[in-house]
């Protein structure tokens, strides 16, 4: 039988992708664990299982998934708005922080228009903007891994729509202090949407960390975006949010996916907000473990960033890249690399950490 690959290149006929679509790089995930013995320290997930509360709660909820959810997910922006001090007008949903952000383009982006952002940085922002019929224009990050948020304002142009910036960003870990946001957006023009992606923002403490709330009283050009998928642990049931003003928070929630944000989802992250204590000791342990992994590696002669996530950052080449992906495989251990530019290791328990710190432990053993 002739395959469905082989009819498309014989068949002129045949249905065609979008050129967008068949020039997209596909998404790469973290490689996932073959055993039990393997550390997975690809995804940026949170390491502890999730909280006896929310268990619960989506235990309960397992009963009800032959019902539709509720579309407009209101009991949980009610609750997202209560948490931030924000009204329920001003909160969309979606799918992850990642399906919010394809909200936003969606909404405001016409072919040819553009999207600003850092590179490197998450690298969903140029697929989403393709998607869109947008382009992407990635601004290289500085020499000590942050924004370049003077050259970001200059690539803005009149065909910018969308500026994303990612504090803490993924995959550096590093950080936009208030100062130089409060600066950058001073030069933005009101028509371009600044959006705050604060995946990560629950690990941050370096002491000007970003209000993203009073950022976005002070500016009606600002829109934050957030997710429940990394520290409050809910990676695998997919609910982010974005907190915007009431006439785009409406053009977002029209251009989701109808029921894209499941009953599980929603109930588990009122479940969540209600266990937030238990979360911010979660996150405390987090960031021990940052500063001690961190520590280890620059006595071990590696130079990193100070990350503000719960991963941190190894800057390497093609060469050295491969040379750590490969031997902490070797090790049973799974980290996340990107070509050109580095290698990023999520953060676990102690004995997990210690594994990585063992391996690295002599960096004799990398030559650059």
């Amino acid at each position: 039988m002739t395959s469905s690959v082989l009819v498309d290149r014989l068949d002129p006929a045949a249905p065609a992708l979008r050129a967008a679509v068949a020039g997209l790089p596909a998404y790469l995930a973290g490689r996932r664990s073959v055993s039990e013995l393997t550390a997975a320290l690809a995804s940026n997930e949170s390491h502890y299982p999730p909280l006896p509360s929310v268990v619960d709660v989506v235990r309960e909820q397992a009963l009800r998934i032959n019902r539709y959810p509720d579309m407009g997910a209101v009991e949980l922006r009610e609750r997202i708005a209560a948490h931030l001090g924000a009204t329920v007008d001003e909160i969309a949903v979606g799918p992850g922080s990642v399906g919010v952000l394809q909200q936003i383009v969606t909404a405001l982006c016409d072919a040819g228009d553009e999207v600003v952002h850092a590179w490197r940085s998450f690298e969903a922002y140029p697929i989403l903007v393709s998607l869109a019929g947008a382009r992407s224009v990635g601004v290289p990050l500085r020499a000590d891994e942050s924004h370049d948020l003077d050259a970001m304002a200059a690539a803005i142009t009149d065909r910018t729509r969308v500026v994303v910036l990612c504090s803490p960003n993924n995959p550096t870990g590093v950080s936009i202090s208030a100062g130089e946001l409060d600066r950058f957006l001073a030069g933005v023009p009101a028509s371009v949407l600044v959006v705050l992606d604060e995946a990560y923002v629950e690990y941050a403490t370096r002491p000007d960390t970003i209000d993203a709330m009073a950022v976005f009283r002070a500016h009606g050009n600002v829109c934050v975006l957030r997710t429940f998928s990394k520290a409050y642990g809910l990676a695998g049931l997919r609910v982010g949010y974005a907190v915007a003003r009431p006439a785009l928070a409406d053009g977002l929630r029209r251009t989701g996916i109808p029921f894209a944000v499941s009953g599980l989802a929603q109930r588990a992250a009122i479940a969540s907000l209600d266990a937030v204590g238990e979360m911010r000791d979660r996150v405390a342990a987090v960031v021990a473990e940052r500063r001690r992994v961190t520590d280890a590696l620059r006595s071990a002669g590696w130079q990193l960033p100070d990350s503000e996530a719960n991963f941190v950052w190894l800057r390497a080449d093609d060469t050295l890249r491969a040379r750590l992906v490969d031997t902490l495989a070797d090790a049973d251990i799974l980290v996340r690399g990107y070509a050109g530019d580095g290698v990023r290791i999520s953060l676990a328990d102690r004995a997990t950490d210690d594994r990585v710190l063992a391996v690295l432990s002599d960096r004799g053993r990398f030559p650059d």
